[in-house]
């Protein structure tokens, strides 16, 4: 083991008190992080208190601050809202409130704070932590403390999280509770599209985002919006006639139905409000269409929090334990949070400074620097939702020659359609002809190939599966064929959409350039597979669908058990070789154990945890769960570790088992992966037409360098595109999976919150940054699971 890895049993909580609560506006995902923030405080041996209604509870104190254990935060994971409570509190604003939490603070020896709220929030508790010595010499004056005390407690640390539905913190790539609220959204809109389209209505949707338009902006993007109206970037002055003939052509191309999105903070270039209302009534009154309005309001804070949320709170939870733990009296107050895959580390009051210069910038009509200011992501959504949502007069598009073909390969994920469209329209607005390639290399060899236009792709952004359909057929046994149609289309470029087949099928063309000078083109693989077993890439299309199907699975099977004896369930999910989807899925459902090919383990682990379950039977913990990767051992199969819990349990638990199958390749896509697909192909075209004009010499398309087959993948925080002769090395062939996978590092993490004694790596944990204007929010991909 290197020695510069610090593990955490070097960090200990013995002695500390930590609390932790919620304030501000309620958000999905917010008990999940309670529920890390708690289990790692009490394993790291710390007294861990929640705080009851947020600072109100820490003025009033008494039994609002109490002492939490182990089981306080069971079956929580996937409640929704704050099971602990949220207030808006004006006590607090005022110092003699501050003064009151101050010595309830101390009563209980509390100088650790983990505050999950919005920027307000967050801007309070570093104003008390600045306080706070003065706090503690006002107490001694008045007799409330003694001199021990105000030695003891000299120093108060905070840690912060940010939980808003808006996603409008400047320096974390997505709050807690925004990818819940975007599915709250997305539902509705794939429900009222139906309804549209039958009777050839217009719809106009209100989302939340008073001061920010990611709501509305990202959920346009992930349903095809006609219009989006956002505060960040008001229309220009006459934007209600552009919209007007904007919707009309859409109509007059055979659409059905029009969506427009509107954020209830959307303005004008003069500052001026433009309502959901103001939108339908200029909808009837120029086009004389059927309008409706939908006003989405609190339903976008409630539900289940999604899968993604559940993850990232989870991580971040832990993640403020261990910068508590860190912490000396010199340490300014941090946000946690993702760039990408890397946790970060922000100073507090640089992300609350930062948010303010945005809606300053907004305040004096400063639009471009406000859209700057949030950031390279929320730059990217407005530039690619410009890109496909708004199709350029035939005169205004470059006029390249070039032919580009997209197809499907693998198995079928969620997003695939989403990624489609994307490629589709981006191609035509770069002034190449796009063709289809039906039924993957299959489809290819057969010619089954054909031109389409812009309107072809349209409503694809919310398709499940594959409409090109898909093929895990490899080209090497028909090259003579592909070749042959190769010719005949005049193919300059080839963008493949899929799995692990899609990376042995680059493979497979780039080996027979040689021999075949057609295939001396540029060729782009964007990973689309529910497994996530494609090296090169953190992140496939349909990874995070699975994973919420998984994810609510899991949720109703453990309800099913509420009010019956003790029961553990043993559940079997896909993944071939690749445990990403028993161990991820496992962290968000809130498993006791996932197994995994990756992960070897034998006969006395099974035993160890079943020893390990009928001990937390014994408590109030009535259910478990147990998640296996279809192929993660051939002997220990789901059959037998039914059979060896239901035996050993016995008198205990009884058992139950479900293999979940294909039901986690099917479903609408998630809103994250109708945003990955859609930008990472955009991506990938925009990458094709660069290297089109780079290769063209002499009247014709030749590229037989290595650097022009490439892997588009996401790595930590950046969208990277990767000759894929490169990876051959990160590869294991034979299992499917790359060599090194970043998420095993999670594994432990789902062990310590399932009360395991185990070694959890802190040496990738966040480091202390600066936040930098542009700092890339992950580059073109929002953050990662």
């Amino acid at each position: 083991m290197p020695d510069n890895k610090k593990f955490f049993e070097s960090l200990s909580g013995a002695g500390k008190a930590i609390a932790v609560l919620t304030s501000g506006g309620d958000a999905q995902g917010m008990n999940a992080a309670v529920r890390a923030v708690v289990r790692m405080g009490i394993y790291v041996g710390a007294k861990v208190y929640f705080i009851h209604e947020g600072y109100q509870g820490m003025v009033d104190g008494g039994d609002n601050i109490k002492e939490a254990n182990w089981e306080s935060v069971s079956s929580m994971l996937q409640v929704g809202g704050t099971v602990i409570g949220s207030a808006r509190c004006k006590d607090f604003r005022t110092h003699e409130g501050r003064l009151k939490a101050a010595h309830n603070l101390v009563q209980k020896g509390i100088t650790n704070l983990c505050v999950i709220g919005g920027d307000g929030s967050l801007t309070g508790a570093n104003l008390f932590r600045e306080e706070w010595s003065g706090l503690l010499a006002e107490l001694l004056q008045q007799g409330l403390i003694d001199e021990e005390a105000t030695q003891k407690y000299s120093a108060l640390h905070i840690v912060g999280m940010v939980g808003s539905i808006d996603n409008d913190f400047c320096g974390t790539d997505m709050t807690i509770g925004t990818d819940s609220a975007l599915h709250r959204i997305i539902e509705v809109v794939d429900a009222i599209m139906t309804t549209a389209q039958s009777h050839q209505r217009t719809f106009v949707l209100e989302v939340m985002g008073r001061h920010c338009g990611y709501l509305a902006l990202v959920s346009a993007l992930a349903c095809g919006a006609d219009w989006v109206l956002i505060p960040e970037m008001p229309p220009e002055d006459g934007w209600e006639e552009k919209m007007c003939q904007k919707l009309s052509a859409t109509r007059s191309r055979g659409s059905r139905l029009n969506i427009i999105i509107v954020a209830e903070g959307a303005i004008d270039r003069h500052g001026k409000a433009i309502t959901s209302s103001i939108v339908k009534d200029l909808v009837v009154r120029c086009l004389g269409f059927d309008t409706r309005v939908t006003i989405l309001g609190h339903v976008q804070r409630g539900g289940t929090p999604s899968a993604f949320d559940r993850i990232l709170a989870s991580r971040m939870g832990v993640e403020a334990v261990l910068a508590l733990l860190e912490t000396n009296a010199n340490t300014p107050a941090c946000v946690v949070s993702l760039c990408g895959n890397q946790s970060v580390r922000l100073p507090l009051m640089e992300c609350v400074q930062m948010t303010q210069e945005v809606q300053k910038a907004m305040d004096e009509k400063r639009f471009e620097d406000a859209v700057q200011l949030r950031g390279r992501s929320f730059q990217n959504n407005l530039r690619t939702y410009k890109l496909l949502a708004h199709r350029k007069p035939a005169s205004d598009l470059p006029v390249s020659n070039f032919n580009v073909a997209v197809l499907n390969v693998g198995a079928p994920a969620a997003g695939m359609n989403a990624a489609v469209r994307s490629a589709v329209r981006v191609g035509i607005s770069e002034g190449h002809k796009m063709f289809a390639v039906n039924d993957g290399f299959e489809g290819f060899c057969k010619g089954q190939i054909k031109e389409v236009n812009w309107a072809d792709v349209g409503g694809w952004t919310g398709q499940g599966g594959s409409l090109l359909g898909t093929k895990r057929t490899l080209p090497a046994k028909h090259l003579d064929k592909i070749a042959e149609q190769m010719r005949k289309y005049n193919i300059n470029a080839l963008l493949v959409i899929g799995g692990f087949e899609a990376y042995l099928a680059i493979m497979d063309l780039l080996a027979a350039r040689g021999t075949y000078e057609e295939l001396c083109v540029p060729m782009v693989m964007v990973p689309a597979t529910v497994s996530n077993n494609v090296p090169g890439s953190d992140l496939s299309i349909g990874a995070d669908t699975a994973l919420n199907a998984i994810t609510d699975t899991c949720d109703r099977i453990k309800q099913s058990a509420s009010g019956t004896k003790r029961r553990v369930f043993i559940i079997e999910t896909m993944g071939g070789y690749c445990g990403y989807l028993a161990s991820v899925g496992g962290l968000a459902a809130g498993a006791d154990a996932a197994y995994i090919y990756e992960e070897p383990f034998d006969i006395r682990d099974l035993q160890s945890n079943v020893e390990h379950l009928t001990e937390k039977m014994k408590t109030s913990i009535q259910r478990g769960l147990i998640l296996r990767n279809e192929n993660s051992n051939e002997n220990y199969t789901t059959d037998f570790i039914y059979q060896l819990y239901s035996e050993e349990g016995r008198g205990v638990f009884d058992c139950r088992k479900n293999v979940l199958g294909h039901m986690q390749q099917g479903g609408a896509p998630s809103p994250f992966d109708r945003n990955f697909g859609t930008k990472i192909s955009a991506k990938a075209m925009q990458w094709i037409s660069k290297k089109l004009n780079e290769s063209y010499r002499r009247g014709r398309v030749f590229a037989n360098t290595d650097d022009s087959a490439c892997l588009l993948g996401m790595r930590r925080r950046a969208l990277v595109f990767q000759p894929v002769v490169q990876l051959k090395d990160e590869t294991d062939f034979v299992h499917r999976i790359p060599k090194k996978q970043w998420w095993l590092k999670l594994r432990p993490l789902m062990k310590i919150l399932a009360k395991y004694k185990t070694s959890y790596d802190v040496s990738d944990s966040g480091q202390l940054e600066h936040v930098v204007l542009n700092r890339s929010k992950a580059s073109e991909a929002t953050a990662a699971i």
